[in-house]
C-alpha cells in the first residue's frame, strides 16, 4: 500500500493509502468529489546532529546538577554519542592536546602540549604587541580629536 496526499476541488486535503500508483484516486471523504494527488512534504529521517561540543559539555559537578542521576545519565549518553561521532569523523574532535597556558600573551591562542614553545612565545608576543600598538594609536587619535589638536 502506498500513502499519497490528495486534494479535492473544494480544497479539502487528506492522506489515503492505495494499492498501486496506477490505481484510481479515492473520492474526498469530506464532500465526495473527485480528487487529485498533490506532492507530499519531503521527510528526511535521521538528520545528522553532532550534539554539544566538548567545550559545551559540563566540566564540573555543578554542571551536571550536583550529580543528579538523570542529569548524569543524560550527559553520559551525549558524551558517548559524541565519542562515537569523533571516532568516525576525527576532524570534529578538534585539538585535544592539553592546554599549558591560556592567559596573558596566550589569551588569543593557547599554548598546547607539543607546540614549539619558543616559536609560540615569539608569535604570541608579536601578536600582543600589534594589538597593544593598535589600541594605542586608536586612543591617541581619539585623544587628539577630543582636545581639538
Amino acid at each position: 500500500m502506498i500513502l499519497y496526499d490528495f486534494r479535492c476541488q473544494e480544497g479539502h486535503r487528506f492522506e489515503a493509502g492505495i494499492e498501486s500508483m496506477l490505481a484510481d484516486n479515492p473520492a474526498c471523504p469530506g464532500c465526495g468529489t473527485a480528487t487529485s494527488r498533490v506532492p507530499s512534504a519531503v521527510r528526511i529521517g535521521g538528520a545528522a546532529d553532532a550534539g554539544p561540543s566538548r567545550a559545551e559539555m559540563p566540566h564540573s559537578w555543578h554542571g551536571i546538577d550536583r550529580g543528579r542521576p538523570e542529569a548524569v545519565a543524560h550527559w553520559r549518553s551525549k558524551i558517548e554519542k559524541r565519542e562515537k561521532l569523533e571516532a568516525k569523523y576525527p576532524e570534529l574532535a578538534g585539538d585535544r592536546r592539553p592546554i599549558l597556558a591560556h592567559e596573558g600573551i596566550f589569551q588569543g591562542r593557547p599554548l598546547r602540549a607539543g607546540d614549539d614553545i619558543s616559536a609560540s612565545v615569539a608569535s604570541a608576543t608579536a601578536a600582543a604587541a600589534r594589538a597593544s600598538e593598535s589600541q594605542t594609536s586608536t586612543s591617541s587619535t581619539t585623544t587628539r580629536r577630543g582636545t581639538g589638536a
